[in-house]
C-alpha cells in the first residue's frame, strides 16, 4: 500500500493527516514568530492614517515587484477589499493567466497597527478555516482621494502600485516611482502590469 493510498483511510490515515496539519501549523507559528522578532532597521514609513472604509473596493495593479505567488498572472491583476459580516477584511485577488482563464485567490487581512490602519497582514492559506502564513501589507503612500496606493513590505521584498483605474498617467507614475525610491525601493525592480 502506498502512502498516498493510505492517507484519509482508517485510523492510520487520519493520524497522518492530523500530525501533518499540526506540523504545518507549528512550522507556520515558528516562522511567524521568528519573522516578528527579527529587528527591522530602516523600514519603509507608512502613511499616518488610512480610512479603511475609503480604502475598500476595487484596485487595479499598475506595477509590482515580481514574486512567486503571482508568477502565473499575465495581465488584468486586481484586488478587491471588503468587510464581511463579522467585520473581517475580505480580500479577493484576480488575474488573467496565459491560458485565458481567470485565477482568483480569496484571503483575509487583519490590522496590525490600529493607530494608523496602515500596517496590515494578509493570508491566503487556512487550515480548518483558520488563516495561517500571514504576510506584511504596509500602505506606504496613498492619494488624497484614495485614487492610488503604494503597498510595501518591511524588508522591501514586495511592492505594488495600485490604482482605482486600470491606467495611470505617465507623470503620476513617475511621481510614484520617486516616492518608492525615497522609501528605499529600486524602481527598476518593478514590472508594469498589462490591462
Amino acid at each position: 500500500m502506498t502512502f498516498s493510498h493510505s492517507v484519509g483511510r482508517g485510523k492510520v490515515g487520519k493520524r497522518i493527516l492530523v500530525r501533518t496539519s499540526i506540523f504545518i501549523v507549528w512550522i507556520g507559528l515558528l516562522t511567524g514568530s521568528w519573522a516578528c522578532s527579527k529587528p527591522l532597521a530602516n523600514t519603509p514609513k507608512t502613511v499616518e492614517q488610512v480610512d479603511l472604509d475609503r480604502y475598500k473596493g476595487l484596485w487595479y495593479e499598475i506595477a509590482r515587484i515580481p514574486n512567486r505567488f503571482q508568477k502565473h498572472c499575465v495581465e488584468g491583476v486586481t484586488a478587491h477589499y471588503s468587510f464581511d459580516k463579522s467585520g473581517q477584511i475580505a480580500v479577493i485577488n484576480r488575474c488573467l493567466e496565459s491560458d485565458g482563464n481567470y485565477d482568483e485567490a480569496k484571503g483575509v487581512a487583519r490590522i496590525v497597527d490600529t493607530r494608523s490602519n496602515a500596517k496590515l497582514e494578509v493570508s491566503f492559506v487556512s487550515i480548518f478555516g483558520n488563516p495561517i502564513f500571514w504576510g506584511a501589507y504596509w500602505i506606504i503612500d496613498l492619494g488624497s482621494s484614495y485614487e492610488f496606493a503604494i503597498v510595501g513590505h518591511p524588508q522591501r521584498k514586495y511592492g505594488w502600485i495600485l490604482s482605482r483605474r486600470p491606467k495611470m498617467e505617465k507623470k503620476q507614475l513617475e511621481s510614484l516611482f520617486s516616492i518608492l525610491k525615497s522609501q528605499g525601493y529600486s524602481p527598476s525592480d518593478f514590472v508594469m502590469t498589462k490591462h
